[in-house]
This record gives C-alpha cells, sequence and structure tokens, in this order.
C-alpha cells in the first residue's frame, strides 16, 4: 500500500490526481479513509465507480486479492495511472475500464463509491451492476436527510453506518443500500 502512495504521489506531481499533495496526509485522507470500509465490503467481485485515483479501490483489492476488482472512470488520464498502479503493483485481480458508470456492464457482489455524486445519483448510475443479495457502499462526508430521499424504485437504504478514520478529524459516514425484498426477488429469478 505505501508503494501505491508512492506511485501517486510521483504521478499527481505532472498529473493532478488528487487535491492532496503531502504523502503522509495521502495515508490518512486516502488509504485509511479507503479502508474504512473493510469489513462492510462482502462478496467475490467489487466495482469501484468514479474510482479517480484508484480510491478505495486500489487499497482494498491489496488487502483481498482473493476478490475480483474494477476500477471504472471516464476520464483517460486518471485510467492511464491506474494502469501503471495495476501494472506496477501487479494486482492480478484488478482490471480498469474507462467508461461512465451508466455504460458499465456486468454484476458485481459490492458497488462502491466515494465521493461521486449524490446516493440518489449513486444508485441511478450504479445500481444496474449490483448482484442479488449484493450492497451498494456509498462514502459520505455528512450526511443531509435530503440526500436519503430519491433512492430509486428497488433499492432501499439499510443502514448508516459512522466510520472513525485515525488522525483524519472530518466527519465519514458509510450508507449501505441493497435491493428492496421484492427487487432482489425479482433479480434473483430473473433469466441469465
Amino acid at each position: 500500500m505505501i508503494d501505491y502512495i508512492e506511485l501517486l504521489a510521483r504521478w499527481n506531481a505532472t498529473y493532478n490526481l488528487t487535491a492532496v499533495r503531502d504523502p503522509a496526509d495521502m495515508v490518512t485522507r486516502h488509504l485509511l479513509d479507503s479502508l474504512a470500509i473493510a469489513p462492510y465490503v462482502n462478496g467475490a467481485s467489487l466495482v469501484d465507480l468514479g474510482t479517480g485515483a484508484g480510491l478505495p479501490g486500489i487499497p482494498l483489492a491489496v488487502l483481498a486479492p482473493q476478490r475480483a476488482v474494477t476500477l471504472v472512470d471516464s476520464n483517460g488520464k486518471k485510467t492511464r495511472f491506474l494502469r501503471e498502479a495495476v501494472r506496477v503493483l501487479a494486482l492480478s485481480n484488478v482490471r480498469v475500464e474507462q467508461a461512465r458508470a451508466e455504460d458499465v456492464r456486468g454484476s458485481f457482489d459490492c458497488v462502491v463509491a466515494r465521493a461521486f455524486a449524490s446516493i440518489a445519483d449513486f444508485v441511478r448510475f450504479g445500481g444496474h451492476l449490483l448482484a442479488p443479495g449484493g450492497r451498494c457502499l456509498a462514502m459520505k462526508g455528512l450526511i443531509s436527510e435530503d440526500e436519503m430521499l430519491g433512492l430509486p424504485a428497488g433499492f432501499a437504504m439499510r443502514e448508516i453506518v459512522p466510520l472513525t478514520v485515525p488522525d483524519l478529524g472530518a466527519a465519514r459516514h458509510l450508507v449501505i443500500i441493497s435491493r428492496s425484498d421484492r427487487a432482489a426477488t425479482q433479480a434473483g429469478s430473473a433469466p441469465a
């Protein structure tokens, strides 16, 4: 994971991948922040939408090399960095896709986003990727009640988990969303 932070700091000097410049701050604000959701990630596959510099996808992939991880971003310079990070770090469980979230195809046990969009938009753009029994994990700072309104039909907010990130000093929350019971039953019985 330190190799990843060093690579990110080198590329960031030229390509402006993140506003955080200091590698020590990257450890707290990116690495530890990403790893704070690890206990809530389940299943054999994960897609990270709007991954940017690979957060939280790369730290989660390093932590669980048996899990297939797909990193999705529409920005070419970011996906070039991601491909280099996957190569340099020898992450055989990671693939990179340059696309908009709504254009991605597949089925994933976990759909994750960090500071991607509103919760409703996150589910609207990425909910089609959620496998039966899977969960969407939206990483947020502060959460307003308004943001919880407007989830697309067939999805339900299951839990809001306050996260503790060492030395961060800022609010972090994880919003866990799954298919509603009726939608989960229909998705599970849909023809392949």
